[in-house]
């Protein structure tokens, strides 16, 4: 059993490293201060090829894992950049999944390599207001009309909806039937058309440098062959990419804590109270060693999940026990470095603040706590299926 990084996945990390630690503590401070979207960054990762890490290599990817990628987001998250960096660049790795798995070899070939390289980006319109987990329950209704269907519904939570050029869609193209509700639901590539999609921001507690919405689409049209896969089998064609999206958001938030830890242990080492550096009292230090070795056991359910499903084995428990131990860990983490900070933890200009309001998104997205839970509970244990 060999738990160390390959030759290739230890020059990625290098690498990645180098470059989100080339954008400052300060910077995301900015960002997040103004709500304004961090296109530099997001440019600096296209042009160092980062963008396409999963798209294979004749669509002009790296044709990497899912390891690889959990290898880039970590150390995005790792230097600080929190979910205000590592958002954009997720959206380009994960979302994609169903066009590389189902998609025709007409809409590999138009969208892959334009997403490879930054060239547009896309948001993702699954969540609706009234169906919340129930997928099988979405009301936003594509009708066929010739060689096109016409889509009209609302979707919330779409993240980068205000600088989207496309949308990955679902979309019901027949009534839900209660003995197979998860049929007749449809995904679709579409652009972004903001003449018949209106999207209203959010104002939410995290991530301002990324937003998040509501959409409301009138009369959008989208051509028959922008359908990805089946039409009607949309709902399985989203189940390859949510095991990598809870990986990637596991080890995202193992990131965070990390970033959240080493300010706090840099400050418990200066911070100089009653003639003694605070970190040499117990009371701090334990905290934070109990936040490190939690960090390292989710980081390695992360990369067990990751190494399964790159070997094409099941990884449905793992997958969901590394986003669960991480988005604890990952809280636990910037919680104990708010405290160590004492009333400094508080102020902005000691940034761990941002990271502790950021890295609650992960105990309820892309699954709840609750839900992970559920699944653990039904699919592991045998256990009788609560809801």
């Amino acid at each position: 059993m060999d738990f160390a990084f390959t030759e290739q996945q230890e020059l990625i990390r290098k690498e990645v490293a180098a470059l989100a630690r080339s954008f400052s503590l300060d910077y995301w401070l900015e960002k997040d201060r103004k709500a304004e979207f961090p296109w530099d960054f997001v440019r600096a990762f296209a042009q160092g090829g980062w963008l396409g890490t999963i798209i294979p290599e004749e669509y002009g990817g790296s044709g990497l894992g899912v390891t690889e990628a959990c290898i880039v987001l970590h150390e995005i998250c790792a230097a600080g950049a929190g979910t205000s960096g590592a958002s954009p660049v997720h959206f380009y790795m994960f979302p994609p999944m169903p066009i590389i798995k189902h998609a025709s070899e007409a809409l590999r070939r138009r969208y892959l390599p334009k997403l490879a390289n930054g060239e547009i980006m896309m948001s993702f319109g699954v969540t609706e207001p009234n169906a919340g987990t129930d997928t099988s329950r979405i009301q936003t209704v594509a009708e066929r009309r010739g060689d096109r269907f016409v889509v009209n519904g609302r979707k919330v939570w779409n993240t980068l909806a205000q600088e989207a050029t496309h949308i990955l869609l679902l979309a019901r193209t027949s009534p839900r039937d209660p003995a197979k509700p998860f049929t007749g639901i449809t995904l679709f590539m579409a652009d972004f058309d903001r003449t018949k999609i209106t999207a209203r921001v959010i104002d939410k507690l995290g991530r301002a440098a990324v937003d998040s919405n509501e959409i409301f689409i009138d009369g959008l049209e989208i051509p028959a062959d922008h359908v990805v896969g089946e039409v009607g089998s949309g709902f399985y064609h989203l189940l390859d990419s949510l095991n990598p999206e809870r990986i990637s958001t596991a080890i995202e938030a193992v990131g965070i804590g990390r970033a959240a830890l080493e300010r706090a242990v840099q400050y418990a080492k200066d911070r100089v109270v009653f003639d003694r550096p605070i970190g040499q009292n117990q009371a701090i230090a334990h905290p934070l060693a109990m936040a490190w070795a939690k960090l390292e056991a989710a980081e390695a359910m992360c990369y067990k999940a990751a190494w399964l499903f790159d070997n094409g084995k099941p990884c449905g428990a793992e997958a969901n026990t590394a986003k669960l131990l991480a988005a604890d860990a990952g809280f636990e983490a910037c919680d104990a470095a708010l405290q160590t900070h004492g009333g400094y933890g508080y102020a902005k200009e000691f940034y761990v603040e941002r990271l502790w309001r950021e890295i609650r998104l992960y105990k309820i997205a892309p699954v709840s706590q609750q839900m992970v839970l559920n699944y653990l509970s039904e699919h592991v244990l045998g256990l009788p299926k609560s809801y």
